[in-house]
């Protein structure tokens, strides 16, 4: 398992590499890549936010032109030469044309070791081809390797080929990429770049794709956050919003990973169902939510009416820039949508409500939900939403753009990057016109046996409103549809929240995150806060990596300065934390570590004072 000769050849020393190649582009990165790096950073190990495309080209194989097409396609399109460069306050303050940057949405400059990730677009990279001689492993193991294997988000290789010859001498492909820089869409445009290429027998056909990645950013730089953070500061979900479509478990479901489960309705119930929507008004995206909504209030509610909330999946394609439907990036998102669910009002109150909601969040497909959480003034470690739901309108081919059946030999298949989202509901036709729904959960949280439960009663609803539901039927009277089927269960968040010693008493001062040694008693830092004044936020969090990394979120997400710190027990672990935060591109924080509560207060202040700089060393 090597690289085959000519992909790209060993790279150059970095020292070397720096004289000799010019300087990459720098631009702030998008909040939607932030909210994505977030995800990620805050769930270590779980191989989230890797999507996958894989399609087999007939033999026999040329391996010699199926790189110089990628080559072709990397020298075109930036998005493949693309990866983070280090946190700075210019690279939050700027664009690539050096003006402000009204959309960063950060604190204000002066604040020490502010700023949010950059990205960095390199003018030359090479494309990072794999190749597996037949027999040498399986597909189904390559697809898993593949897709736990951590991205090294610092270089500019955000998507990954994969080559497994078959005995019959054709190939299968695997593409992996991160959704830090592309999207599902966006993959399989530069798929369809590449099969034109493929044609072209590698040679290049025209220039850099624009606009690209670059064009977006500072399209994404220029907007003004007002009007948005006006309007969601109203929309967002309140506070005890229904956000899971399950039952407090009260207990851990002693399972891991991700699980997957299927529901399909038939040609002739996708049918009923979208003509039974349409009648209302409404389109099948928005049935789909209204049988989500009423599970979520099924599992939360009595007699009463309940706010509740999900998010929905928006493609970032619509906005204002001219060929951002064909663009190459993360331009993918989703944004919360809540509803109060009434007992006694008409279902088709509820559907109008709905439709209502997806025309609102039309003129907000560049906002990020970690702006709308920001916006909100909702306890940030409290989620908004969820559940995610994604509907895909009936597609007219199997391949994508550019491709042609005889050099895709088949078609495409695709897996969807997990996300730290507990429950992801994916709706799509299949080619025979049946509606596929596929639900993702966290196995953390939702049980395998409730899972598959809960699918089914969606499935269940979707296909018994057409039939059992007539334009006067109220909420309470569609939900006895699901008269004898049991609620679904979720076990409680993992971890306790981060215990607040103090709260920040200046706006974007950031915090300092205090981790309590194993077996130590809650209350071990209590002291610090007693008689110290700061203007930073003192937290103190349970033993272990994802517990501080979700404490330090909301100050990463702001730009905010953040400091490590605790008892000598703890100096590993800070340092490893420390280094995760720089691998996703923000500056690595200093780590403050005493024996005592006077010493500890006094190196958490001199730490404090330090203009927090990129760690290269690791140290």
């Amino acid at each position: 398992m090597s690289p085959r000769p000519g992909d790209g050849g060993p790279r150059p020393a970095p020292a070397a590499r720096a004289l000799a190649a010019p300087r990459p582009q720098v631009h702030p990165a998008a909040p939607l890549q932030i909210d994505v790096l977030l995800d990620g950073l805050t769930h270590p190990g779980r191989g989230l936010h890797t999507g996958q495309l894989h399609w087999r080209m007939p033999g026999p194989f040329d391996a010699e032109r199926f790189t110089r097409a990628w080559r072709t396609v990397t020298d075109q399109e930036a998005v493949l030469r693309t990866a983070l460069a280090p946190a700075t306050p210019a690279a939050r303050r700027t664009g690539a044309s050096g003006t402000a940057a009204p959309g960063a949405g950060g604190p204000s400059a002066a604040a020490p070791g502010t700023g949010t990730p950059g990205i960095a677009v390199h003018p030359f990279a090479g494309p990072l081809i794999v190749h597996h001689p037949a027999g040498s492993v399986g597909w189904d193991a390559l697809l898993a390797a593949e897709r736990m294997r951590e991205f090294d988000l610092t270089r500019p290789d955000p998507l990954r080929i994969a080559v497994l010859d078959e005995p019959d001498g054709s190939a299968r492909i695997l593409l992996t990429y991160h959704r830090a820089f592309l999207d599902p869409a966006g993959a399989g445009h530069l798929v369809g770049s590449f099969h034109r290429a493929h044609c072209a027998d590698g040679r290049p056909r025209g220039g850099e794709r624009r606009p690209d990645l670059r064009d977006h950013l500072q399209w994404i730089a220029s907007q003004d956050p007002a009007p948005a953070r006006a309007f969601w500061a109203d929309a967002a979900p309140p506070a005890g919003s229904a956000t899971l479509p399950a039952g407090d478990r009260g207990r851990p479901t002693h399972q891991r990973g991700h699980g997957r489960t299927r529901q399909r309705l038939t040609p002739a119930e996708a049918d009923r169902l979208r003509a039974w929507a349409a009648v209302r008004g409404a389109a099948e995206s928005t049935a789909l939510q209204a049988a989500w909504a009423l599970l979520l209030y099924r599992a939360h509610g009595g007699s009463a009416a309940l706010p509740v909330a999900f998010a929905a999946a928006v493609s970032g394609r619509t906005v204002p820039l001219e060929g951002a439907d064909r663009l190459p990036g993360p331009l993918l998102g989703a944004l919360p949508v809540a509803v109060e669910v009434h007992p006694g009002a008409p279902l088709s109150a509820l559907l109008a409500a709905l439709t209502g909601r997806a025309v609102d969040l039309c003129a907000y497909e560049w906002v990020s939900a970690g702006q709308i959480h920001r916006w909100s003034g909702r306890d940030p470690y409290e989620p908004l939403t969820e559940s995610v739901l994604a509907f895909h309108p009936p597609r007219q081919e199997d391949t994508p753009e550019g491709a042609a059946p005889a050099e895709t030999g088949e078609a495409y298949g695709a897996w969807e990057a997990y996300t730290g989202t507990p429950l992801a509901l994916d709706a799509r036709h299949d080619p025979d016109g049946g509606l596929l729904l596929t639900l993702v959960h966290d196995r953390t949280r939702i049980a395998d046996a409730d899972a598959d439960e809960l699918l089914w009663q969606t499935a269940a609803l979707l296909r018994s409103l057409p039939a059992g539901a007539g334009p006067a039927t109220t909420v309470a009277e569609a939900l006895r549809l699901l008269d004898g089927a049991p609620v679904p269960l979720a076990a409680p968040r993992p971890g306790p929240p981060p215990r607040t010693l103090r709260a920040a008493t200046t706006p974007g001062s950031g915090l300092v995150c205090l981790l309590r040694p194993p077996g130590a008693p809650e209350d071990c830092y209590d002291g610090l806060a007693h008689g110290r004044r700061g203007t930073r936020a003192l937290l103190s969090v349970a033993p272990g990596a994802a517990a501080a990394l979700t404490a330090l979120a909301p100050a990463l997400a702001a730009g905010e300065p953040v400091v490590l710190g605790g008892y000598p027990e703890v100096e590993a672990l800070a340092h490893e934390v420390a280094g995760r935060v720089a691998a996703y591109g923000w500056s690595r924080p200093p780590v403050a570590v005493a024996a005592t509560g006077r010493e500890l207060a006094g190196v958490l202040t001199a730490a404090g004072r330090k203009r927090i700089q990129p760690d290269s060393s690791g140290s």
